[in-house]
């Protein structure tokens, strides 16, 4: 009897792609202590359609070689022998274990970015400069036909000799470097041997953050005071190291190896390694926690000094003290969480017996700092949703973290905020113009029920729950990109009404002025040039709160550049654009704006005063073009290193 025929059972795509490569870098794997726990194997999204480079939906791996001007042949992770064996073994040597490792990291971060924000990634799309006209634009300072799509960032992992590694906002591309160690062998470093920053999961990660948070806020590169590139500096250390404590294997070594005290020096808060000892520092890059003593060859704890401030200018160092602040919040945190299990192990002393703690409480501490850093990392990338879109202050980081973290977890029962608070007390970061600093003194003002009943704000709500729909049937991110351009030029010309309508009647467009903190001042054609406002960026956004339920936000970024004279005395004196705006958080559930997040160009400002003070004088400050991250991550001894190849 012949069988009755069955369709074939259904086989579903893998729900990730396993990819080998390094937990941090090269040189821990050729250390007995830390070699077990440096090979990892990475679970990245999988891209059904991933082409040799590897090329999938987000990035593109270009292996070019200016210097040497040689292409190196593209990997293939859909190689039959490469799936069977989770891609290629780690190998230093191997310029496609290069780009294995660079796809890998790279995944990792965007996975990271997009669970926090509650949205696909969207890269920074390229802004060409409009011709310079004296009449208005009628789209605005940069029109939806002068923006350009970008469908995948660029990663080049041999893109320089040197020293160096930077994001490109020009490229929308990472241009990773590679150079000599020197001899620098009491360093534990192969003397002569090539450091290649692409396969150190800090410098990876780091660039990557850069991207991202360019894709989110593309004008936070406009530096007008000093913490502008800190803050971008020490975002991007934070991903890195909060990625740390994902690795369960290493999470578990380290904290046997610390007995649980991670306040001692540990692998989980250091960065770039193998490129610190390299470039001639005593230990890592960087350090959250402590510092190498060049004296004495002993690591020893950074304590918090809240005059530091005030004298650090130079953006990583500035940078290192927002670091530091949020690495304290979460060993505050962290401790608290495992207290009870030190009394248990103690006996209710809080001391630990001497000698190896037992596997099952190392699996426990392990747990609670993986959820505790696990949080951390959400709250520091969510936190971007509600900074606002220039001239971004360590001040207003913290009332974006704790103003995003209320959102989506209004209890706050490990008092994590708490934790934030304090850390940032303690090293002397204060938002201004507060009347305590407290929770609830923190969190950025809502929007009032008076302000809600505004017209223009209504028919912008109504607009973005059309937005929001459609978004949740569109599938390709290109058309959701497009989506959003066209809303933001629908919102824009609804802007551009209420502008002309408050030229001829004065206040109907008063209460957005306020709102927004936009300048919608009565003038001429001509000056108003300088005075547009752009519709800068559009997200629709899903988070899921602490109830399981979804919360659906759209969140805008509104622009306005304006034009002032450096000197009023002067015959013909030089002009300095200085940017304002606004990130508008609406909820889009009870159909309202919820935050207003503004920095206004009042001409008496002290932000505005400032930023006329450093043009010309500082090199970091400018319109926002160029490469920022070029001359930020140039090492002092990168000018020797590009010629020692032989």
């Amino acid at each position: 009897m012949t069988p009755s025929a069955t369709p074939p059972p259904r086989i579903d795509l893998p729900p990730a792609r396993r990819i080998r490569g390094f937990s941090f870098d090269p040189s821990l794997s050729g250390k007995f202590e830390t070699r077990v726990v440096n090979e990892r194997v990475y679970l990245v999204r999988w891209e059904h359609h991933l082409q040799p480079g590897p090329a999938g939906e987000y990035l593109e791996v270009v292996d070019f070689d200016p210097a040497s001007r040689s292409w190196y042949e593209p990997v293939d992770l859909n190689a039959p022998l490469l799936l069977a064996q989770d891609g290629l073994a780690p190998d230093a040597s191997n310029p496609m274990f290069h780009q294995q490792m660079a796809y890998a990291v790279g995944m990792i971060t965007i996975q990271n970015f997009e669970r926090a924000l509650g949205r696909g990634t969207v890269w920074k799309a390229k802004r060409h400069k409009p011709p310079n006209k004296p009449q208005r634009d009628p789209d605005g300072i940069y029109p939806p036909a002068l923006d350009e799509w970008v469908p995948t960032l660029r990663i080049y992992p041999h893109a320089l000799r040197d020293c160096n590694a930077y994001y490109s906002p020009e490229k929308v591309a990472l241009l990773f470097g590679y150079f000599p160690s020197g001899e620098i062998s009491a360093q534990g470093q192969y003397p002569g041997g090539i450091v290649f920053t692409c396969l150190s999961h800090d410098v990876v990660a780091h660039e990557m953050a850069h991207a991202l948070l360019d894709g989110v806020h593309p004008r936070l590169t406009e530096w007008t005071q000093s913490d502008g590139p800190a803050f971008h500096e020490a975002f991007a250390d934070l991903v890195a190291l909060f990625q740390h404590f994902t690795f369960k294997d290493v999470l578990r070594h380290q904290i046997a190896r610390t007995r649980g005290d991670l306040q001692t020096e540990n692998l989980l808060g250091a960065l770039a390694q193998e490129f610190g000892r390299a470039t001639g520092a005593h230990g890592a890059l960087r350090d959250a926690l402590g510092d190498m003593n060049p004296e004495t060859g002993k690591w020893e704890r950074r304590r918090p000094d809240p005059d530091r401030l005030a004298t650090m200018h130079e953006a990583h160092e500035r940078g290192a003290i927002l670091v530091a602040a949020v690495f304290d919040a979460f060993i505050t945190i962290y401790e608290s969480r495992i207290a009870d299990l030190r009394r248990i192990a103690s006996g209710g002393t809080g001391i630990l017996p001497a000698g190896e703690l037992h596997p099952d409480l190392v699996a426990r501490f392990a747990d609670e700092a993986a959820r505790s850093a696990t949080h951390v990392l959400g709250m520091c990338i969510r936190a971007v949703d509600y900074c606002p879109p220039v001239d971004i202050t360590f001040g207003d980081y913290l009332r974006a973290l704790i103003t995003a973290d209320r959102d989506v977890f209004p209890s706050d029962g490990h008092g994590y905020r708490v934790a934030f608070i304090d850390a940032f007390r303690s090293h002397g970061i204060y938002p201004k113009n507060l009347r305590a600093l407290s929770e609830q003194s923190l969190v950025w003002d809502s929007v009032s029920d008076a302000d809600q009943q505004h017209d223009q704000l209504g028919a912008i709500v109504n607009m973005l729950k059309i937005f929001l729909t459609a978004q949740h049937f569109i599938p390709d991110r290109k058309e959701r990109w497009e989506k959003s351009y066209d809303t933001r030029k629908k919102i824009w010309q609804l802007i551009d009404g209420w502008l002309r309508q408050g030229r001829s009647k004065g206040a109907a467009r008063s209460r957005f002025e306020e709102i927004s903190g936009l300048n919608f001042e009565n003038e001429s054609t001509r000056e108003l040039s300088t005075r547009q406002v752009h519709v800068y960026t559009l997200s629709a956004v899903q988070r899921v709160n602490e109830d399981g339920r979804t919360m659906n936000q759209a969140v805008v970024t509104l622009l306005q550049r304006r034009r002032f004279s450096t000197d009023r005395d002067a015959a013909n004196p030089p002009k300095v654009d200085v940017w304002g705006g606004c990130t508008l958080v609406f909820d889009l559930d009870n159909g309202c704006l919820r935050y207003s997040v503004r920095k206004n160009l009042d001409p008496g400002s002290p932000r505005v005063a400032h930023a006329l003070r450093e043009a010309g004088s500082n090199p970091a400050t400018g319109a926002g073009w160029g490469e920022p991250f070029a001359a930020l991550h140039r090492h002092p001894h990168s000018c020797r290193t590009p010629h020692n190849f032989g």
